[in-house]
Order: C-alpha cells, then structure tokens, then sequence
C-alpha cells in the first residue's frame, strides 16, 4: 500500500539531504573542537586544562535545543553590529550556519571525552620510544599517537554521530528546512500527524542504519594491522 504524502515526498527528500549536510559539516567541527578540547585537558599546562575542563563541562550542563536556541538569537546583535561595521546592516547568521555552531559545539564537548580517554590509553612508553628515535614532538604526535587514538575513539565517535544525527531535528525550531521541519509543515497541511511524523521516523532511522554501516567500515579499516588477544 502507498502511503499518500499530499505532494510532499520531493520536500521531505530535500529534507533529509539537508540533514545530512547539517551532521557531516557539524561533524567536523565537532572533530575539531573534540581534539583540541582532549589536547587541551592532557596538556600539562594548567590554564590549557582549565579551558578544556570548562568547554566540555558548560557544553554538556547545557541542553542542545538551548544551545541550538542561544546561538541563533543570541548572535543577531553582534551579527548587525558586524554588518553596520562592514557597511552590511542585514547580516544575518542564517539557521544552518547557526545550527552547524550548536551541534559540533555540543559534538565537540562529548568527543573530548572520547580523545582524552583514547590518548589516555595509549602506552607512555610509544611517545618515550618516538623521542628515542629523534622524533619531533609533532611527529611522534601525528606518526604514533594520533593513529592510534583514532582507532580507540572511533567506535565511541560512532555512537556520538548516532546521536548527532537525531539531534538535527532540534534545529527545525530555528526554521531550517530538514525533515522535521518538511514534516511539520506536511501535518499542518494534511491534518494527518501520524503518517507525517511516522515517515519521518523512518527517514531517521535509515539515516541512522546507513551511518552504522559508514562506521562499522571505518573501525574495519583502523583495525587493520591490529591484533585482539584471545583469552
């Protein structure tokens, strides 16, 4: 039997391509905040641990709908403040950019974690073997260690893109038009919630279902050249 989308198959298929863009761009910030915030709490210098401390600790306190909420409106003064600056008074921070903000923000602040306990669980004894080799402390970084943490992160990263992959439906209340957004208009129009929010559901979950397989390829891929013991 064919469900009946009153029109609005094309709109929820450009949906789910924008939520796709909406999770990998904010991915990657997040892999990028995530890294520097681990550096930053395995650093031996303090005030670097202090920053890393309080990045991932305010961003987890926090709800990501009032992350996603406070970025979005909380910019639009220092947005015009920008354009008036820059001779352009309707500069605007535009719902996707401020959704990419919130979520690999919010991203970032759980992957730290992951970094920290993956560097965490690497041997001294790998960075005490690259400084007897002569390596710089960039290239035992890059060479020895980063490999490594990534193969102990990545399946803790894999479930933090699970998650960051549901958490796209928070930006609909900003406007962005990605699936729930396409789907809330649908039962505005239709008068029919379920089949709407059902349909969606299962866009999520395909979604979800794909990355599973994304990731369980990559962990497939770092774990060549690496043995497990049998005990």
């Amino acid at each position: 039997m064919m469900i009946d989308l009153y029109g609005f198959g094309p709109a929820l298929a450009a949906g789910a391509l924008m939520t796709v863009k909406l999770a990998l761009s904010a991915l990657c910030l997040g892999l990028l905040l995530g890294l520097l915030g681990a550096l930053a709490k395995t650093s031996p210098y303090k005030p670097l641990q202090w920053l890393g401390g309080t990045y991932s600790t305010l961003v987890r306190g926090v709800p990501e709908l009032l992350w996603v909420l406070l970025i979005y409106f909380g910019t639009v003064n220092l947005m015009s403040a920008l354009g008036e600056y820059f001779g352009n008074p309707d500069l605007t921070l535009n719902a996707f950019a401020a959704g990419v903000i919130a979520l690999g923000l919010c991203f970032g602040a759980y992957a730290t974690e992951v970094f920290r306990g993956a560097i965490l669980a690497i041997p001294k004894g790998h960075r005490e073997a690259g400084v007897a080799l002569g390596l710089s402390k960039s290239r035992i970084f890059t060479r020895l260690i980063l490999p490594q943490m990534w193969r102990i992160a990545l399946p803790g990263l894999g479930n933090l893109f699970m998650i960051l992959m549901k958490d796209t439906a928070l930006v609909s209340v900003i406007g962005l038009e990605e699936i729930m957004r396409h789907a809330e208009i649908g039962v505005t129009v239709s008068k029919q919630p379920f089949t709407f929010y059902m349909v969606a559901a299962l866009m999520y979950l395909g979604l979800t279902v794909l990355a599973m397989i994304g990731m369980h390829l990559l962990e497939r891929r770092a774990a060549r050249g690496f043995t497990r013991s049998t005990q």
